[in-house]
């Protein structure tokens, strides 16, 4: 019954979060902040609200910090094995030889970000931790870094978001700004719904399957929450619009690190990451090599593809996503 409930969870958030996600593009384009810095943060927030409300669920009500912190990590762990998705289905030249450059901008502020979270996991593992209350003061470091990096990103990107939004009016004209605005509420209801459910789901499982709960969080959880990211990911290539994909799995990651604030401040035992297992550190050391393999990827842009599959990057990011499942089942808590 318990992996019944876990397939429930898998296609109400799965399905929601794609709705999600076009409802709230097309509530950017109606009320004009599809090409502002608002409009970014807006569609960012949409397609990681699996991984926030989950996260509240899991901090709060049921009590499984390391579901959350897990399921923050894992995601960015399983944003990064999207683009193997990507490299396999885009045909002809690699996606790192097609993308823009620029992606690099993101890509290196996410290092930032998620090496300062798995920084203060270890820290914190050997008790040194700054406080403000009950929440760690580097939660409001992560904020400050998140605003420094998306006004960073916005500043750079500016001319490409003005442009695209004088060229593309109204790309949704047959619905109404009110209609969508329902429909974006009863998704989000779903969503939040499911997403709050599936922390008990994820306890369960761990319990009768004898893991990890970091285990379940960083592998099972991430992988639902990460659906809405890998649909539209895959949706967005299928477009012809590839440094869409790219960017929004480099943007999430940025934004699922902020996540980690909104839990620490709802954790009210004591500072989160003073409470969870140390072995979410190799889950951010994985996401960081992943990421330094994306860069170097995208800065040598290499045509060679592997049996005419994927490129070489593309092997290496799946290696490390393997090889960091594996640490964590074995070593998780």
């Amino acid at each position: 019954m318990v992996w019944l409930q876990f397939l429930i969870c898998v296609l109400v958030i799965g399905y929601a979060g794609i709705k999600l996600s076009r409802y709230g593009d097309a509530i950017a384009d109606k009320t004009g902040l599809g090409g502002t810095w608002i409009g970014l943060v807006l569609l960012a927030s949409v397609t990681s609200l699996p991984e926030l409300v989950t996260g509240i669920s899991s901090v709060t009500i049921a009590n499984v910090p390391d579901i959350a912190v897990g399921d923050v990590l894992g995601s960015c762990v399983f944003n990064l094995l999207i683009i193997v998705v990507l490299d396999f289905l885009h045909r002809g030249e690699s996606v790192y030889t097609r993308a823009r450059q620029g992606h690099i901008l993101s890509a290196g502020f996410g290092v930032i970000l998620i090496g300062f979270a798995g920084f203060n996991i270890l820290l914190s593992s050997s008790g040194f931790t700054m406080t403000l209350g009950h929440i760690g003061v580097y939660s409001v470091l992560i904020v400050v870094l998140y605003a420094v990096a998306m006004s960073t990103v916005f500043r750079y990107e500016r001319k490409q978001l003005a442009a695209f939004a004088a060229a593309e009016a109204d790309r949704f004209p047959e619905v109404t700004l009110r209609q969508l605005t329902i429909r974006y509420l009863a998704a989000a209801f779903l969503v939040v719904a499911a997403g709050s459910w599936l922390p008990f789901i994820a306890k369960q499982i761990s319990h009768q399957m004898g893991w990890y709960e970091s285990f379940v969080g960083t592998l099972l959880v991430a992988f639902v929450t990460s659906l809405p990211e890998l649909v539209v990911t895959v949706a967005a290539l299928r477009l012809n619009a590839l440094d869409m994909a790219i960017g929004n799995l480099f943007g999430s990651n940025l934004f699922n690190i902020l996540i980690l604030t909104v839990d620490d401040i709802l954790y009210m035992p004591g500072p989160l990451l003073a409470h969870v297992s140390t072995t979410h550190a190799v889950s951010a050391i994985s996401a960081i090599m992943m990421t330094g393999v994306a860069i170097v990827a995208l800065l040598y842009r290499t045509k060679t593809r592997v049996l005419k599959t994927v490129g070489w990057a593309s092997i290496f990011l799946f290696t490390i996503y393997l090889f960091n499942s594996y640490v964590i089942y074995l070593y998780g808590k």
